[in-house]
């Protein structure tokens, strides 16, 4: 059963998680080369990663924004795959004893663990490539929106203010006593960039105006920032079995969390906040956006 076309209508948010999980497992083994395809060990260490049960949240986004604005599944699909493989590989990478040094990744050994380091980075190296290809052959989309699609997620995905600047300025900030600002500049880049490329990607394919653009965007940048606080307080209050990777790694490796600087009680009260802000933005559009809502609730409320 694939995603139908117009979800709009959907309010159930399992059932929708479900779908898209399904989708874009089914376009992830499309674009990625079979375990059994040489170079081998390097194709399985693809695909134990991206195959290992991760949530989707990313390309929830891309479906929950695309489909508010009229976006098809055909049109969505790639791209959503895509950003998957980004944020794959780096959490392949983000594993290596060289970054965060951790042993448990969705509840299975690290790809580095599993395979060893060499392959984990060659595995990152190829899934990021893949990501970029995928969407440059995206024949569903016109060449217009395949071009700004991949200069989005370039950005987000890499420097001055994407994801590998904020695993940098993560690593630098090690046992350093941060603001609250350096740790909000740090995730909005590692963690909130590709949250919000995900929702804009979505609403660039189903062709939303400026005006709209802007309130997905502010959307977004509220979540991604909800989602790196739920992080941290879960690394503090939740058990490695349910988290699926090692609680209180934060702690041990000295991180800069919003915990550390706020308490457990204030950051629970800024997630509430970040929820609420995003939500709100969602009002100056003129579209269903009950999944989007819903997935903010999600975030709030989650439990790994």
């Amino acid at each position: 059963m694939g995603i139908i076309d117009n979800l709009t209508a959907m309010d159930d948010l399992s059932e929708f998680l479900n779908l898209v999980k399904q989708n874009v497992d089914t376009a992830l083994d499309r674009l990625i080369p079979g375990a059994e395809e040489e170079p081998a060990r390097l194709h399985s260490a693809i695909r134990w990663s991206l195959f290992a049960g991760g949530k989707r949240i990313r390309p929830a986004l891309v479906f929950a924004s695309g489909t508010a604005f009229g976006a098809s599944q055909k049109e969505l699909s790639t791209t959503a795959a895509a950003i998957e493989m980004i944020h794959t590989y780096s959490l392949i990478h983000d594993d290596l004893p060289a970054m965060d040094d951790d042993d448990l990744r969705r509840g299975k050994p690290t790809c580095h663990k599993q395979f060893d380091e060499a392959t984990a980075i060659l595995a990152g190296d190829v899934l990021q490539t893949l990501a970029f290809k995928a969407i440059a052959e995206d024949e569903a989309l016109s060449a217009d929106i395949r071009t700004k699609l991949i200069g989005l997620i370039a950005s987000a995905a890499g420097t001055p203010n994407g994801m590998v600047a904020g695993q940098q300025l993560d690593l630098d900030a090690e046992g350093e006593n941060l603001t609250i600002d350096e740790i909000e500049r740090i995730h909005r880049s590692k963690t909130g960039a590709l949250i919000i490329v995900s929702a804009m990607a979505g609403a660039l394919i189903g062709k939303a105006s400026n005006d709209e653009l802007t309130a997905v965007e502010q959307y977004a940048q509220n979540l991604g920032l909800l989602f790196q606080v739920t992080d941290d307080l879960l690394d503090i209050t939740a058990a490695t079995e349910s988290l699926g990777k090692t609680a209180g790694k934060d702690i041990s490796s000295e991180k800069a969390t919003y915990p550390k600087l706020l308490g457990i009680d204030a950051t629970a009260k800024l997630a509430n906040e970040l929820s609420d802000k995003a939500c709100r933005a969602l009002s100056a559009l003129q579209r269903d956006t009950t999944i989007l809502k819903k997935l903010a609730e999600m975030l709030l409320n989650r439990k790994r």
